[in-house]
């Protein structure tokens, strides 16, 4: 019948339930395991475990990781930004002051 596992193991459940909350999970979940096919069952198994411990279930998730795992690379050291560039004050998703923005530009260009 083609599939992969004849039991799936336990980070694959906890990815098929994640990804069954979602419209469109099943598909996903049935192309994370038509991985296997391609790499190795324990890259897929170890891109799978870390992207649900970072909490990000997504099959594109999962592709980012098994490619920086099977890419060798090491991981960026961490950028430690200076005091002069943190950030103060938390940007807002605030769609009326962009809107209030745009009305008072009345001037035309053109």
């Amino acid at each position: 019948n083609g599939a992969p596992f004849t039991e799936l193991p336990v980070a694959f459940k906890k990815l098929q339930t994640e990804l069954l909350k979602k419209p469109g999970g099943d598909r996903e979940m049935v192309e994370v395991l038509a991985l296997v096919l391609h790499h190795e069952e324990q890259a897929v198994l170890a891109a799978v475990e870390l992207a649900l411990e970072v909490g990000v279930p997504t099959k594109m998730y999962v592709l980012n990781v098994l490619h920086r795992l099977l890419d060798g690379k090491a991981e960026p050291p961490p950028v430690d930004a200076p005091h002069a560039l943190r950030l103060v004050t938390e940007p807002q998703a605030n769609v009326d002051r962009y809107d209030a923005l745009r009305e008072e530009r009345k001037v035309r260009h053109a």
